[in-house]
């Protein structure tokens, strides 16, 4: 009797600790199952906020009349006067430009005005993405309208200044200078 009484103690506690193991799984597969379920609504979320942003740009678009070019990325640019220079920027091109930088809503944020020309060199992310990208497509002497979206800028914090968060960019842009550095890199 005392065997079988040990073995169904045994038997019993076997069957305990299977079941806490099922559970423990159970509990990760529930923990992987809500991460996959926050990742997947903070990603819908940020696929609805960037659909909005790109139904104001085009509604900006359309309210100024303006013929933009966009790239795959989503910047929108405008060259509205064309100088006769072929001096075009480059990776690790050091540019100066004349701007003026504003929100969507009008609101002037920065002006080569108020902290004088801006000067980086392309391909250092010194820049916001988008003012970069759109750099490039200007020769010397050339003056452009860039529509930069928040991801291709400041992003969801914003400068942590005079740009909130998720903030359109509107620059107007004039290319002043274009020095070659002497080693360009070609990757």
């Amino acid at each position: 009797m005392k065997n079988i009484s040990l073995y169904v103690t045994f038997f019993l506690i076997c069957i305990l600790l299977i079941s806490c193991n099922n559970n423990k799984n159970e509990l990760s597969q529930q923990k992987n199952k809500d991460k996959f379920d926050l990742k997947s609504s903070l990603e819908n979320a940020n696929k609805y906020l960037n659909k909005v942003e790109e139904i104001e740009i085009n509604d900006y678009i359309k309210r100024y009349d303006w013929q933009m070019n966009e790239t795959p990325t989503g910047l929108r640019y405008m060259i509205y006067y064309k100088s006769k220079s072929n001096i075009k920027p480059e990776k690790g091109s050091i540019v100066k430009i004349n701007y003026t930088l504003s929100l969507i809503n009008g609101v002037v944020c920065y002006t080569s005005d108020s902290t004088g020309p801006k000067t980086f060199e392309l391909g250092k992310a010194q820049v916001e993405r988008g003012l970069e990208e759109g750099i490039k497509f200007l020769n010397v002497g050339d003056k452009a309208k860039l529509i930069i979206p928040s991801y291709l800028a400041y992003g969801l914090p914003g400068d942590l200044n005079k740009i909130p968060k998720r903030a359109t960019l509107i620059y107007d842009v004039e290319l002043l200078e274009v020095k070659k550095t002497k080693n360009i890199s070609k990757h």
